[in-house]
């Protein structure tokens, strides 16, 4: 038993050092495709939805949008334990869910029917179970509620918004996309260009060049995310990182590569589109997740069956 309100079921026998993991915190509906049991909740109310699932609960459920990633980061935990057996800087999943212990049997049964190597179930009874985020060390939640997503972002934990939709995503290696503005870094540019325009967006940028920008809500995840890559050489890395922005690479491309090399934070690739529609290129990619703040660009990704999650200003 942990926290008074959360019910922790721990699964996972080897218990990872929280202070060097990797912890990522996913709610039922985004690893899992609940719709159907979401609708018989929200219209018949929480008992019907849990005799429902005990009823069920030898039934696994289909996987939801971020299942393939939570596939391909258990690769990367092998790959890294194959190199090093007494690694704990690894990653850590944490399902999150306002389910109640009872009803939640059947979110550990489909787990463990697929084989995730989960470490630890919370069940909330709080309507916020965000506040639990920053005890177990959160460095990404991801949540098909926009309310769990605002309050977590609100905490200071890199969140995001994931739609459900059927993903075919493969298997290995572990491909993440992000956007930059708004995302990665803050969004100060693009305060300028919505306000003034793109010439004077340009201008600033061009006169800030040499000035680091300022952190996005997803630069926490991407440079622990960064940190385990560099522990295989870029040939053998089972990580692939990406950026793909709007921003023109002549006018608006130096400064987000100079960023990134004061941070430190290595990427694969990247694409200064110039405003140019993201669903092609991310196609090629392949990601099994994209990150970005630009609801147009989350459904050109999810047009072309990308799994997306949406980084919302909260405002």
């Amino acid at each position: 038993m942990a926290d008074p309100e959360c019910t922790v079921i721990n699964t996972d026998v080897k218990q990872k050092d929280l202070s060097e993991a990797l912890v990522i915190a996913v709610t039922t509906r985004a690893i899992f495709s609940l719709e159907e049991e979401h609708k018989l909740y929200l219209e018949k109310g929480k008992e019907e939805y849990t005799r429902h699932q005990q009823a069920n609960q030898d039934k696994p459920l289909p996987p939801g949008t971020a299942f393939a990633f939570i596939q391909a980061v258990q690769h990367v935990n092998k790959k890294i334990l194959e190199s090093n057996p007494a690694e704990k800087d690894l990653f850590d999943i944490l399902v999150l869910s306002n389910n109640s212990p009872e009803s939640g049997v059947r979110i550990i049964n489909s787990a463990k029917h697929y084989g995730l190597e989960i470490s630890k179930f919370c069940f909330v009874s709080n309507e916020d179970s965000t506040q639990y985020l920053k005890s177990h060390g959160v460095k990404l939640f991801l949540s098909a509620d926009r309310t769990d997503v605002c309050n977590a972002l609100q905490r200071g934990v890199s969140a995001a918004l994931v739609f459900q939709q059927e993903v075919q995503a493969p298997s290995t290696p572990l491909r993440v996309v992000f956007d930059g503005d708004a995302v990665l870094f803050s969004n100060e540019t693009d305060q300028i260009f919505q306000e003034q325009g793109l010439e004077e967006a340009v201008q600033y940028e061009q006169a800030m060049e040499d000035v680091p920008m300022g952190e996005g809500p997803l630069k926490a995840f991407a440079m622990h995310l960064g940190k385990i890559r560099k522990k295989f050489s870029q040939e053998k890395s089972p990580i692939r990182t990406y950026l793909v922005t709007a921003r023109s690479g002549r006018d608006m491309g130096i400064r987000a590569i100079k960023t990134l090399r004061e941070w430190g934070l290595e990427i694969d690739e990247a694409f200064f589109m110039d405003g140019a529609p993201k669903g092609p290129i991310l196609a090629q990619i392949q990601p099994h997740i994209f990150f970005d703040d630009g609801l147009h660009n989350i459904q050109g990704a999810r047009n072309v069956g990308v799994p997306s999650a949406w980084v919302p200003s909260c405002r």
